[in-house]
């Protein structure tokens, strides 16, 4: 029998490799950049065409390659970094990557321009997968050029994965932005198809977050700074008002790489807790120092997902330098006075009180300080039962509705609520807390949740003028201007034509900044940015597959908005309008995103609550 076992060419075995570390435009554009970081560079130029699906050009002014050196770069497993087993565990440059060049030519037609500083000719080499086409001298600067043309043009299925050029372009911008914010002493340029679009100076870390992200972040930037014998922590974090609906504005960097580490940006978020709202999400960068022999990179390809020798401790000293910029800024949380559970298990706290403790404090001196009457700090006794009979009288009267958050029928509907015949026919309605109503039926009682079928009924209203393209649109008095990230303006752009149809009036006035001069008539005032956040972010997460779900996402998400108030809902012919155009709906009974609007209670049920 013959054998069937053999080793694979070393063209394959090059288009395997490639496949975990080049998976798209960007991871390319990640790693020529960083390869010029660690050549020292202090200039770095990227040129991108069609998100870097034609052209991917890094050039750099760093040390430059002898002619052996620049051959060897395009060898699998060739390095300058590794010569034994525990440099692995030490590395501190950006990590070992032998095989990016080797990996990228092998799906790419790769040139490199390449001089040392202490020679006068350079060296060319063209390499076309795997295949060395010319290697030859040349006349060119110091440092190194690298072009990466037609990626992926030798694995066509590979190619028909990418997205759109809007997506990729905005993983390119993420790379980009990782390694600029990772190196503000370096100076980095940034061409998108002919067009300059990042000029980032060398300079200071917060100089360089406030030219990525904009202008706007120069006066939201608290410091931070922490350091200890295991880890030193330092960067930004943004003041509450600089938090964002979208995700994508957090940075961590740990020995200067980038990563993603979901437990040490909940330690973040719980520093902000109490001051931003629950769907927001603060703006930080933050690096961590630590000794390379305590933090494992090597656990994933893309070396964006590391492993602590200890995450609890690490989680411990992030949050407590996050909140102790936050309150040196006086910027802090509201005070928590609910006890500590070590506090709570304490015999003084749960054993009960006998009367000769009671006699014995009554006798104190605290006590006789703040239950002495007529003093500012005094505190009343609380003897609940005391005026038990005041109120059961309140309780018992319809006033007593407005303070337990409940508001009662007109007087004229009264009869019908409590059973009178002589109301039959008329509504029966009650607001509940200002977030609910109640209403008889035949078989019961109604409870109607009012926000909820406000979004069904928005969201119906919403996709009927989508459908025939006769959205309105009211001018604002006052046009705004907002300035976003380069990443996420890529896809507010991407998305203009559809605001248009639901009634935005949005244009672009270049440099990452749009200006909104018309909003969908029932969208609260001043929620303009948050819809606008709220469409990035759900572009962000779409799926490939998801593009027919946009139109659905998008009319969700506004009728979201247009539902945050109840204002009114005090008047009867705003609460029988609102019965009226739920039940007008296609599907009264649920939201958009399936939650009930309503719920019906039977005589039965009720008459069981009651036992």
């Amino acid at each position: 029998m013959a054998d069937v076992i053999e080793l694979l060419s070393e063209h394959i075995a090059n288009q395997i490799a490639a496949g975990e570390v080049v998976q798209r435009p960007a991871s390319a554009v990640k790693e020529l950049l960083e390869n010029a970081i660690d050549a020292g560079a202090t200039d770095i130029q990227l040129i991108v065409k069609d998100a870097g699906k034609e052209l991917i050009q890094v050039t750099d002014n760093g040390k430059g390659m002898s002619p052996t050196d620049a051959r060897m770069s395009f060898e699998r497993h060739a390095t300058s970094k590794i010569k034994s087993i525990e440099d692995l565990f030490t590395i501190r440059t950006m990590g070992f990557r032998g095989e990016a060049l080797a990996s990228i030519a092998a799906v790419a037609q790769v040139e490199m321009k390449t001089r040392r500083h202490d020679v006068e000719a350079g060296t060319r080499i063209v390499i076309e997968g795997t295949d060395v086409k010319v290697q030859e001298p040349c006349a060119t600067r110091p440092g190194t050029s690298i072009s990466v043309k037609n990626l992926f043009y030798n694995v066509p299925a590979r190619r028909n994965f990418l997205k759109s050029t809007t997506t990729e372009m905005r993983n390119v911008l993420d790379e980009f932005t990782r390694v600029a914010l990772a190196n503000p002493s370096i100076g980095f340029r940034l061409w998108n198809n002919g067009t300059e679009q990042h000029r980032l100076e060398p300079g200071t870390l917060k100089a360089r977050i406030v030219a990525l992200m904009g202008a706007s972040y120069e006066k939201n930037l608290v410091p931070v700074e922490q350091r200890t014998d295991l880890l030193n922590i330092y960067g930004f974090v943004g003041k509450p008002q600089a938090s964002t609906r979208t995700r994508g504005m957090q940075f961590f960097f740990i020995n200067g790489r980038f990563i993603k580490h979901p437990y040490l940006n909940h330690a973040v978020v719980q520093a902000y807790e109490g001051l931003i709202e629950k769907d927001s999400f603060p703006f930080y960068v933050l690096f961590l120092e630590a000794d390379p022999a305590r933090v494992d990179v090597n656990v994933h390809p893309t070396k964006q997902e590391v492993k602590f020798e200890d995450d609890r401790l690490m989680y411990s000293y992030l949050g407590a330098a996050v909140k102790h910029s936050l309150a040196r800024y006086n910027i802090a949380p509201s005070l928590d006075f609910t006890l500590n559970p070590e506090i709570q298990r304490l015999s003084s706290v749960n054993l009960p009180v006998t009367d000769r403790q009671r006699e014995e404090t009554q006798k104190g001196y605290l006590f006789n300080t703040f239950s002495g009457g007529g003093q500012a700090h005094a505190i009343e006794r609380n003897d609940s039962l005391r005026h038990w009979k005041e109120l059961y009288e309140i309780a018992a009267t319809p006033a007593a509705m407005n303070i337990a958050g409940a508001q009662p029928p007109p007087a004229e509907q009264q009869g019908a609520a409590f059973g009178d015949s002589e109301g039959k026919g008329k509504s029966n309605m009650m607001l509940i807390q200002g977030a609910m109503l109640a209403t008889t039926v035949k078989s019961g009682m109604m409870l109607i949740h009012i926000r909820r079928a406000q979004e069904r009924i928005c969201y119906e209203r919403l996709l009927r003028e989508w459908n025939t393209e006769s959205a309105a649109s009211q001018r604002v008095l006052f046009p705004a201007s907002y300035e976003f990230n380069a990443q996420d303006a890529l896809l507010l752009q991407d998305a203009l034509p559809d605001l248009a149809r639901i009634g935005f009036d949005i244009s672009a006035l270049g440099k990452n900044t749009f200006a909104v001069q018309g909003i969908p008539p029932g969208l609260p005032a001043g929620e303009e940015k948050n819809a606008m956040d709220e469409v990035v972010e759900q572009l962000k997460h779409e799926a490939p597959d998801a593009v027919s779900r946009r139109t659905d996402m998008l009319l969700a998400g506004m009728a979201r908005r247009m539902s945050l108030s109840t204002q009114g809902m005090n008047q009867p012919e705003n609460q029988q309008a609102l019965i009226d155009e739920l039940f007008a709906c296609t599907q009264p009974e649920l939201t958009p995103d399936g939650k009930k609007t309503f719920v019906l209670l039977k005589k039965e049920e009720l008459e069981g609550m009651l036992g």
